[in-house]
């Protein structure tokens, strides 16, 4: 019975390392590929706004210039700023699109990686219930001691030593008193 106890703890503990090491493994390639899509995602939107900008500078050209040769010119180039724009747009959304499941999973490859390291405290307390041993108690904590109690002894420790040297000089008052009448 004991060597299949050890059989099974053996395959229980190497299961863990497996499933600690799958999640983390999992939880870094997701987040790999999140952050690969949100640099693509930032990349098309800077393109938009180049290709924006671009296409706003040759419209206000456009309109300032005279001569049709350069109105064909400037129009042709608009037509392909504009397809530019509309494809980084495209870009970008479809990006988004993608990096909607990537966080989904990312987010359950985290929750599995979690459980997976709260299993050692939860096979801990399963060892625990099982040899019957009490779980360990906690250390009380120690009250502190206050500056207001310390500078209560302090007083008390000024009046008993005022008290000892009354006491000694009365003493030495009786002791002389009585040396004199003799």
């Amino acid at each position: 019975m004991s060597n299949e106890l050890s059989d099974l703890e053996k395959t229980l503990e190497r299961t863990k390392k497996e499933f600690l090491a799958t999640a983390k493994r999992a939880t870094k390639e997701l987040d790999r590929r999140r952050k690969k899509l949100r640099m693509e995602i930032n990349r098309a939107n800077a393109r938009a706004k180049r290709a924006r900008a671009q296409l706003q500078r040759k419209s206000e050209r456009l309109a300032s210039t005279t001569a049709s040769k350069a109105k064909r010119e400037l129009r042709k180039q608009i037509r392909g700023l504009e397809k530019m724009l509309d494809g980084a747009r495209s870009d970008a959304v479809q990006l988004r699109k993608d990096l909607a499941p990537v966080m989904d999973d990312l987010a359950s490859a985290r929750d599995h990686l979690s459980h997976a390291l709260h299993i050692d405290r939860a096979l801990a307390k399963v060892r625990r219930q099982l040899l019957g041993k009490p779980a360990a108690r906690k250390k009380a904590a120690r009250k502190k001691v206050t500056k207001k109690k310390v500078a209560k002894k302090k007083s008390a420790k000024k009046k008993v030593a005022k008290k000892k040297s009354t006491r000694k000089t009365a003493t030495k008052k009786k002791a002389t008193r009585k040396k004199t009448t003799r």
